[in-house]
Order: C-alpha cells, then structure tokens, then sequence
C-alpha cells in the first residue's frame, strides 16, 4: 500500500541569486497510513514552509511530493483544491470558526461543497462532533464555547470529509494547558483508531505525544526518530492492542 505522504527531495527557494533563501533543503519524508508524527524545529527551519507544501497551499521549487499516491504537481488547479478538500483535513492555530454559526453548521461546510443532501451533511456532522466529545454542544455558537471546545469543532470539522490525513499546524497554540490536554486528548483517540496524524509545534509537550518526531532547522530534517508516546496517548494506543 503506498504511503498518505511521500515527499522526495523537496527544495523551497525563495528570491534569487544574492537574496536567495533555501526555505527547505532536499527535504524527503515518507508517512505511512496510521501514524502519528510531530514536526518541530525553531523558528525559520522551515516548519511552515513544509506544512504549505504538505497541505498543497504551496508548491515546491523542485522535489516530488505524493499525497495517497497521487504526484501534486501533476493536479490542474481544480484537481488540487479536491485533493485538499477531500484527503487532507486542516486544523489551525486559530479556529476559524464562523460566528453566530452552530457547531455543527460548522462542521458541515466541507460538504456543503460537494453538493450532499443537507440530512447526510448532518448525520455525517454530528458523528463527527461525537468523535470529539462535542454532539451535546452542536446547536451552541462559538462564542458559547470555550477555547479548547472550539478547537474541538475545528477537529471535528477536518474529520467530516474522511480525510487521508490530518494536518494541524500549532493546534494548542492558542490554548491554556487544560484545553491543551483536551485537544491533545482527541488526536490521542484519533490515531489509536487508526487516522493519520502530522501535527507541526514548537512546544515539546505536544511533539512528546506523538509515535515519530521529526525535526528541521536550516530547512533540513536533522532528526526523524521513533519515540514511545507519552500520557493518553499511550494509553490509547494499548487499549487499542487489546481490542485487536
């Protein structure tokens, strides 16, 4: 089976000649269906340049990159923006939520895209706010909501489409060390039953959740390391040992 992710000697150039920067420096990194990794580094070592490229928000300068076995660069613009509607699903720093919305208007946006009955955009919602704890706060609005349950109907909204991945790019940034635990806590559940993760910080509490710890700087990747997962985490991915 091939891998969610498969980037080849990628290179992100930005200015020429004396401006030139190497954003990312024959970077290649393969991520099978069920993993769980953690991209850090400083600031500048190419996080966020790599997390453009992974979302298909950027392209590289040069390098390959597939996503679920499809080569990116071969996409036409209307090919990419399905690829990145329907397998990968986004969770960022801020939530994005819309206002004076119900939860769960929010998690039907996705689908509202690719033209759904509404009864189906629903019940395909609500499971998804029920993976994440959230189906008895669906009718509630995102100001009557707390951070980390905001966060949570953001997660739940990346789920809805059954995406190949989920990408989330400094998810507890913006979250107290309470909500953090609770958002950490779904991608925990999440992955022992079996979605794939890439998940970029700078707080090594979040990196320490996950299976595979991968770090830039300079734009290359220096280290990519199995590690054994630490709180809930661990205690998921047993429970799901168990069962199996």
């Amino acid at each position: 089976m091939h891998p969610v992710l498969d980037v080849r000697e990628i290179t992100k150039v930005y200015g020429e000649s004396d401006t030139e920067v190497r954003a990312l420096d024959g970077v290649s990194l393969r991520v099978d269906r069920g993993e769980y990794v953690a991209v850090m580094g400083p600031s500048g070592s190419g996080k966020s340049t790599l997390m453009n490229i992974l979302g298909c928000l950027d392209v590289p300068t040069s390098g390959a990159y597939l996503l679920d076995g499809v080569e990116v660069s071969r996409l036409s613009d209307e090919q990419l923006a399905l690829a990145r509607n329907r397998l990968i699903g986004f969770v960022f720093q801020a939530f994005n939520l819309i206002p004076r919305t119900s939860a769960v208007a929010n998690v039907e946006l996705p689908l509202a895209y690719s033209g759904m009955k509404a009864a189906e955009r629903h019940r395909r919602a609500m499971f998804s706010l029920d993976l994440v704890g959230l189906a008895d706060r669906a009718d509630h609005e995102p100001h009557q909501l707390s951070g980390g349950q905001q966060q949570r109907v953001a997660v739940a909204r990346a789920l809805v489409t059954e995406p190949a991945l989920l990408l989330a790019d400094e998810p507890t940034g913006n979250l107290d060390s309470h909500a953090t635990e609770e958002v950490l806590a779904v991608f925990d559940d999440l992955n022992a039953a079996g979605r794939t993760i890439v998940i970029i910080t700078h707080e090594d509490e979040v990196g320490a959740r996950a299976d595979r710890l991968i770090r830039l700087f300079d734009g290359r990747l220096t280290s990519d390391t199995r590690q054994e997962p630490t709180g809930r985490h661990a205690l998921a991915l047993h429970a799901a040992g168990e069962k199996s």
